[in-house]
């Protein structure tokens, strides 16, 4: 993955770009100029050559000087950075649309012919529009390699659209903090031709990881999909949510409506923990920071994520 300087890795680093030069063309030219003044004027009018100081009570010409110069570079830099701006709400009709899906803490990517994916795929050369979805708290879909980033407000319809201009894998990240993973919420947008796409696009297998004969190997995949793992460590470790580790099976202690009692983890337990994540918490855990996944997981993808989780117990 990459997130370096690519020209034409979208259609709009130009003119981002752009704006960011003149921004800094600016700014270091000023740096440069008011610092040497500065330093002319502590030798030029230093003490010994000048024992006595000049009072001035002003000077309209200087006034309207350093009032005018000003509103001229503002305006400058506000028109080359509008320029950037404009064209990224201006949607072209024809845009192939993928609606991106944020949550605690993974991303997930919706086609119309219904996959779903962690990873973004598109097609190359091609206006693709992203419908912006937070399901949580407020996340924000960062591209740096193509000079994109949107934040995600729950509730409130977002978009961001692109042409890809270059063959390729980049980084996506999420760049509003969102919760103890956020910094693991990240994933890449891959870049290829319309062909390919396209021979992508069609087939009917909605997982590209391939899945192996060993057990539990499909439960893996679904885990990994949904972001499970940010939450739920693999080896015993505490996370955000209890270890997966040795757990199906096991007795725990359980706070449900305030009160405690013992709980076996078995089927029925974790099919509505995944679907009613707040009505019995483990004890030494949070209540609130996982959401319900009845509308993405079937109780078929539970019973093979259940079948994972006892391959981890010794």
């Amino acid at each position: 993955m990459t997130s370096k300087a690519i020209p034409d890795a979208s259609n709009f680093v130009k003119g981002v770009d752009t704006s960011f030069e003149v921004i800094l063309g600016i700014i270091f030219f000023f740096l440069i100029a008011i610092t040497a003044t500065m330093i002319y004027f502590v030798f030029r009018y230093r003490k010994e050559r000048n024992p006595v100081a000049t009072q001035i009570h002003g000077s309209v010409p200087l006034e309207i000087l350093w009032t005018v110069i000003p509103t001229i570079l503002v305006m400058v830099m506000f028109y080359y950075g509008w320029m950037g701006y404009k064209p990224m709400k201006e949607v072209p009709d024809d845009a192939f649309v993928i609606k991106s899906v944020g949550r605690m803490w993974n991303w997930q990517f919706e086609y119309e012919n219904g996959k779903k994916t962690d990873t973004l795929y598109v097609p190359l050369d091609r206006a693709v529009k992203l419908d912006l979805v937070a399901l949580d708290v407020i996340h924000s879909l960062y591209i740096p390699s193509f000079r994109l980033k949107q934040d995600i407000v729950p509730g409130k319809e977002q978009m961001m659209w692109f042409i890809p201009g270059r063959e390729g894998e980049y980084d996506v990240f999420c760049t509003e903090y969102c919760g103890l993973q956020h910094s693991s919420m990240q994933t890449s947008v891959i870049v290829m031709p319309q062909d390919k796409f396209d021979s992508w696009y069609i087939d009917t297998t909605k997982t590209v990881t391939l899945i192996s004969d060993r057990p539990g190997a499909l439960g893996l995949t679904i885990v990994k999909k949904n972001g499970c793992l940010a939450c739920h460590s693999l080896d015993g470790s505490k996370l955000v949510g209890p270890s997966w580790k040795n757990l199906y099976g096991k007795t725990e202690t359980v706070v449900s409506k305030g009160e405690t009692r013992e709980q076996t983890i078995d089927r029925a337990y974790i099919i509505n923990s995944i679907y009613n994540p707040n009505d019995d918490i483990v004890k030494g855990f949070s209540k609130g920071l996982m959401l319900s996944y009845k509308n993405e997981l079937q109780e078929s993808d539970i019973d093979e994520i259940i079948e994972f989780m006892k391959t981890l117990n010794d």
